[in-house]
């Protein structure tokens, strides 16, 4: 799929179907990820992928929002391995595993898998729920599968701002 079809079309998918996801599918999915761009190339991002039913159960504890997604990919970062910017009051853990995120978001699309962005979650009681290490923060969940039958994009979805109402050339 064309790149502006894919970013045109993708949509947050609040149904999905139990169909697997082909192995080669998946890995095409993550290797998006850690294609990513990170600040200093830190690659800081720890990525969970989530099938197993214990797991998904624990998902299903902190959230509503999985929508029966068979795999739910769980992004998160490493706090002690960020680029600290000038002034030291940000550091790029955050954009950086959003970046992370964005890239498998799409990959999935292109790759003919729908998905939905879910920040619906408490991200200290979900890094506890999963065990990981207190170093690690989580910042999205990605539910990933096959939409359901019937299943599509919401009615807002084409609403868009106008650029001229957003950018700003200076």
């Amino acid at each position: 799929m064309e790149f502006f079809e894919v970013i045109k079309n993708r949509y947050a998918c609040k149904k999905f179907d139990q169909r697997p996801i082909a192995k080669e599918q998946l890995e095409a999915i993550l290797e998006a990820g850690r294609l990513a761009p990170t600040a200093k190339n830190l690659q800081e991002q720890r990525i969970y992928v989530v099938q197993s039913q214990d797991g998904l159960t624990k998902i299903d504890k902190v959230t509503p929002c999985r929508y029966g997604a068979p795999i739910v990919i769980v992004v998160a970062f490493d706090k002690n391995n960020v680029f600290t910017y000038p002034g030291e009051k940000r550091d790029s853990g955050i954009e950086d595993a959003t970046i992370v995120a964005t890239h498998m978001m799409l990959a999935a699309k292109a790759a003919g898998v729908e998905s939905c962005w879910v920040n619906f979650f408490d991200p200290e009681v979900t890094a506890k729920e999963l065990g990981l290490p207190d170093n690690e923060e989580v910042l999205m969940i990605l539910d990933i599968g096959y939409a359901a039958e019937g299943t599509g994009a919401l009615a807002t979805h084409t609403q868009r701002k106008k650029t001229s109402e957003t950018v700003t050339y200076m």
